[in-house]
């Protein structure tokens, strides 16, 4: 987790300012300039990832404006988070969120991040969420003895399980590697969201624990952090100690396919300066690398 010289950090900026010129750096667009502004598809520059967001990321936006943020950031696919679609949702709800993603260019491929008990009920209830809106993948934190139901929905839905860890204070999923632990006997299905930043903070390498568990690796939260020890914080992609080209360079070479989805837990009143930034610096990081 070496900081990048400052020479390598010119370049990359060099490269995400050209990357990142289609992100528009204004006031948030009204509703008639909004609907102009069409979805960026996924494309080469991202060398085959589906780089989007996690739509915590942008809990203080209402559900209107929290997809225009998407789109006026460039990015096609999302992590709905139960502010955009609440958990004690119908399933006719469920339906018409997961549309206007979808009619606005934005594919939900997960949901999350949803605690899960070691109760079957509890456990449908997140399935059925999942299931009503189309989503294929959900983020969870599920408690450790609740493996085996785990394992029987994930069979009857065929629906994803990615645990996310949480890093210090998390005294089930702190890293990858606790929750890889106790999944491996089970259905492939049952697999990780290893999120990046908190993994730094607790002292172990981000894109060697993707490379480890590249099996069970379902889903990915990007971010960066200020120091790589437990009181450290989100900031914006490139100015933090994450070692983010290597992190990228895992996730090409594993091929990854699941979500790659910006948290960017700053700033949550205004977050799409240090959004659109991250997003434009992690482009550059991927138009840069060697073929």
């Amino acid at each position: 987790m070496d900081h990048l010289s400052l020479c390598s950090r010119r370049e990359i900026l060099k490269t995400a300012a050209l990357a990142a010129a289609a992100v528009p750096v204004m006031s948030l667009p009204d509703a008639a300039l909004a609907a102009a502004i069409p979805a960026a598809p996924a494309n080469d520059r991202m060398r085959g990832l589906k780089i989007g967001v996690a739509s915590y990321t942008l809990r203080k936006m209402q559900l209107d404006d929290a997809i225009k943020a998407i789109r006026r950031v460039g990015l096609s696919y999302v992590s709905v988070k139960d502010f955009h679609l609440p958990l004690k949702s119908t399933p006719d709800q469920r339906r018409e969120v997961a549309k206007k993603f979808r009619d606005a260019g934005i594919t939900p491929l997960s949901c999350g991040v949803i605690t899960m008990s070691n109760n079957e009920a509890n456990i449908r209830d997140a399935f059925e969420y999942a299931k009503d809106a189309g989503i294929p993948t959900i983020v969870c934190s599920p408690a450790i003895d609740s493996m085996p139901i785990l394992d029987k929905m994930v069979k009857e839905y065929d629906i994803k399980l990615a645990i996310h860890n949480h890093g210090p204070g998390d005294n089930k999923y702190a890293t990858p590697y606790d929750a890889m632990k106790l999944i491996e006997k089970y259905d492939p299905r049952i697999g990780l969201c290893i999120d990046v930043g908190h993994t730094g903070r607790m002292k172990v390498d981000p894109a060697k624990s993707i490379l480890d568990c590249r099996a069970r690796l379902h889903d990915v939260h990007l971010k960066d952090i200020n120091v790589a020890e437990a009181r450290g914080s989100c900031v914006e992609s490139g100015r933090g100690v994450l070692d983010l080209k290597a992190i990228m360079h895992a996730l090409v070479e594993i091929k990854f396919t699941g979500l790659a989805g910006f948290e960017y837990e700053k700033d949550e009143s205004d977050p799409i300066p240090g959004l659109a930034e991250s997003v434009g610096y992690t482009k550059g990081l991927l138009v840069g690398m060697a073929d």
